[in-house]
């Protein structure tokens, strides 16, 4: 199964036979080919689905104690502008669970990025760490290679179309797979032993194959210039000139507070997630009626008050370019299901690694069973030509 040869079928003089050898011949040049890249972006992207996780896991400043009382939004805000005054906020992202913290981006006064950390229970500040953490790491060795954006996007995602081709591959020199999902190793041979693995890991990622092929697909299309475009905009127009930034009213943690306070009565269905903050205005971003989607998919605009609503955006009313654009990530990384979701990811995501690692080593298992054939022939004809009995003419000497 993909990616990766599976345990070689002898070759056959039937056509269909000789036919599914070609089809063989192709999954096992695509995996091998392919099999330390591929095995390099399943393996990062694997780790991708916990990378928070595992920031949170490094730093202290992400982990809170929790208790029956919750701080606001605005208090949050508010206690985030009086522990780094000089720098500017960008926006606000709600805790991934109960036991951290909130995430508060930041530019500092040098023009860096920093996360600030804030405890959604006490509404105080834990700390700040760097901007390239973990989950910056992975995202960007796994999306891109750490390359240019515009080179690695599409490198990364045109493995999408090798998936793609050991999937359908597999499917014809695996014949009758289906009948494979409960077929154990068997342990006779090593390069048995290993085929029967790779099969038996390869038939239950089916469908984890397909997904992963097609977001990546997408992303490829999206990379090449096939991408949905911006979300539409839910903050009102205003001049971009810096007299005009200058002269914006401060948002204020009341302000903040008004706005939730009118998103959820607006909007009582909408989960707030996320909080963006510029001189236009506040937008509130979150979960709603829509299913599979990111959060930026419903959104409410408001004005640098907090008392007037300047747009909404709801994931229910995008077409389908649009639709099909923000389902990717959920559906790529997992994460529409929280930790269960995660966790069948990951197991999965191991799994597609293991196929590629595994496909490799059944080809080199695949090539020295056949050196080794070839230089016991070459040592059968050898022997026969030393044991050749004398002809008559020949005079045999005791």
């Amino acid at each position: 199964m993909p990616p990766g040869p599976p345990s070689p079928a002898p070759a056959a003089a039937t056509p269909e036979k000789g036919g599914r050898r070609v089809w063989f011949d192709l999954h096992s040049w695509v995996g091998l080919k392919l099999c330390v890249l591929m095995a390099f972006v399943c393996f990062t992207g694997t780790l991708a689905v916990f990378s928070h996780e595992i920031d949170w896991a490094l730093h202290d400043e992400m982990r809170v104690s929790p208790v029956p009382e919750r701080a606001s939004w605005g208090a949050m805000v508010g206690a985030v502008q009086q522990a780094y005054p000089a720098w500017t906020i960008n926006g606000l992202a709600a805790p991934k669970g109960p036991r951290s913290a909130v995430m508060a981006s930041m530019k500092t006064d040098e023009g860096r990025l920093r996360f600030v950390w804030v405890d959604p229970y006490r509404g105080t500040v834990t700390g700040d760490t760097h901007w390239f953490n973990t989950q910056r790491f992975l995202r960007n060795t796994h999306r891109h290679l750490m390359m240019p954006v515009k080179f690695g996007v599409p490198i990364v995602s045109a493995l999408a179309i090798a998936l793609l081709v050991t999937l359908v591959t597999s499917l014809v020199i695996y014949r009758h797979w289906w009948r494979g999902f409960f077929s154990m190793p068997r342990p006779e041979r090593q390069r048995r032993f290993w085929g029967d693995v790779h099969r038996l890991a390869g038939v239950w990622s089916l469908w984890f194959i397909a997904l992963i092929a097609a977001t990546g697909v997408w992303y490829l299309v999206e990379s090449l210039g096939g991408g949905a475009g911006g979300q539409s905009d839910v903050l009102a127009e205003r001049a971009d000139d810096a007299a005009t930034v200058q002269a914006a009213p401060a948002i204020t943690p009341a302000a903040i507070d008004l706005a939730i306070a009118n998103a959820r009565q607006q909007w009582p269905g909408l989960d707030v997630k996320r909080i963006a903050l510029s001189a236009r205005g506040i937008v509130i971003e979150g979960q709603a009626e829509a299913w599979l989607v990111r959060d930026r998919a419903n959104a409410l605009g408001f004005d640098s008050t907090g008392g007037t609503v300047t747009g909404r955006r709801a994931g229910t009313g995008l077409d389908v370019h649009h639709r099909i654009s923000e389902m990717a990530d959920p559906l790529h990384f997992g994460t529409f299901g929280g930790l269960a979701t995660q966790l069948i990811w990951f197991v999965f995501g191991l799994l597609l690694t293991a196929l590629s690692v595994t496909g490799a080593y059944l080809y080199g298992l695949r090539v020295a069973d056949a050196m080794r054939a070839a230089a016991r022939k070459a040592a059968k004809r050898a022997g026969t030509r030393t044991a050749r009995p004398p002809a008559e003419h020949e005079t045999v000497h005791p």
